[in-house]
């Protein structure tokens, strides 16, 4: 809890559109915590900038003097030190402009009804231990494919990268809650209703048991 409002995880495989069920959430009154925005603050920093391209070189400054997302992600892709290196360095200012957010929304918005973390590596990188409610996205293989097909992906890319995260059963078997996103908007939005109101209905019992 967070000021004694719950935090919900968003989870589930590439493509399956946890961001729009994220944003599903902040339509019924829940601070929706970008994680992926908040990377790209932390990559505009010029302290960061400076620091990554010490490591390694102008390769990862784009023409415009502000640092290639891509190029870094190349860099640290197949290369397992590099990674944790960089995350290392880079999830911790991530997490502090996360709790800045959580802060300044609070202050805003008292009346937020839970925080979402919209987080792409949510169990991978432990986040997902310091969540209230856990709430898995489970879209079919075959959308999921189609979607990634726009940015480029086949579906050798698709196992590629998903086989670097954790098993989606497993992820799944630790959620508390499931949302099908089948591609049925209104469908969706009903079932985001429910779990939120399950979810804030579990976390209020667990608080006044405390």
């Amino acid at each position: 809890m967070f000021h004694g409002k719950p935090i919900i995880g968003i989870a589930g495989g590439i493509g399956s559109g946890k961001s729009y069920v994220a944003r599903l959430f902040g339509e019924l009154g829940c601070s929706v915590i970008d994680s992926d925005a908040a990377v790209r603050a932390v990559y505009g920093q010029p302290e960061v900038l400076r620091t990554l391209q010490s490591w390694w070189g102008d390769q990862v400054v784009l023409p415009d003097g502000t640092l290639d997302r891509k190029a870094i992600a190349k860099r640290v892709f197949d290369d397992a030190a590099e990674r944790q290196r960089l995350e290392a360095y880079v999830h911790p200012l991530v997490d502090r402009l996360r709790v800045d957010q959580m802060t300044r929304d609070l202050s805003q918005l008292p009346d937020i009804k839970a925080f979402i973390w919209d987080t792409p590596l949510l169990f991978e990188t432990g986040l997902y231990r310091q969540c209230d409610a856990l709430v898995f996205v489970d879209t079919p293989f075959e959308i999921r494919l189609q979607r990634v097909t726009g940015r480029g992906w086949d579906q050798a890319e698709l196992h590629r990268r998903e086989n670097l995260q954790w098993p989606l059963d497993k992820k799944r078997s630790l959620c508390n809650d499931v949302i099908v996103n089948s591609g049925n908007g209104d469908d969706a939005r009903g079932q985001v209703g429910h779990v939120l109101s399950r979810i804030l209905a579990r976390t209020s019992k667990d608080t006044d048991s405390a």
